[in-house]
């Protein structure tokens, strides 16, 4: 009896993801780009960017979910579907995957707190670099009206860890 249940837990140890789940964390942040095409109407920009905090919410658990490069095609599918300019987030989401392996590589150890905080700053980033590039092309936007966009992403991003983090459960059940 003992003999077979360490068995069985040692053939369950070093497994990887089943075949067909491979794709899900691409498929996850291609889903989140989507709900930019929900009949949500605002006088004021406050939804999150859903795309974005899938993408980090993944590699901040998973480092090995993607390469940095391979940030760039789902930034360019994001780019296709939420209307933006085409390379803003084909050059801001590499940019913020190479920037996490270089916390992955400084800090000793993380915590929930400090991946929020993380998260936190590279979602802001992307709100002010949209801002800036509306302010480029003309556009009379306040600053202050990108405010509840960055807080509403912030305070969204745990929730978008939990999903990952149970996607990614299912991803390595058998």
């Amino acid at each position: 009896m003992v003999r077979s249940a360490l068995a069985s837990n040692r053939s369950r140890l070093s497994r990887g993801p089943r075949p067909a789940a491979l794709s899900v964390p691409a498929i996850s942040v291609m889903v989140a780009s989507l709900t930019a095409l929900l009949p949500i109407i605002s006088s004021s920009g406050w939804w999150p960017d859903a795309g974005l905090m899938m993408l980090l919410a993944w590699r901040l658990l998973r480092a090995d979910a993607w390469p940095a490069w391979a940030a760039a095609g789902l930034g360019l599918f994001h780019d296709l579907v939420t209307g933006q300019p085409i390379g803003l987030s084909v050059a801001l989401w590499p940019l913020f995957m190479l920037a996490m392996d270089i916390v992955d590589r400084r800090t000793m150890w993380r915590d929930y707190w400090l991946e929020w905080m993380v998260a936190s700053l590279f979602l802001a980033l992307s709100e002010v670099a949209q801002w800036r590039l509306a302010a480029s092309e003309g556009a009379a936007l306040p600053f202050s009206a990108i405010g509840p966009s960055i807080l509403v992403s912030i305070f969204c991003f745990p929730i978008a860890a939990a999903l990952v983090s149970r996607l990614d459960r299912w991803r390595f059940r058998r």
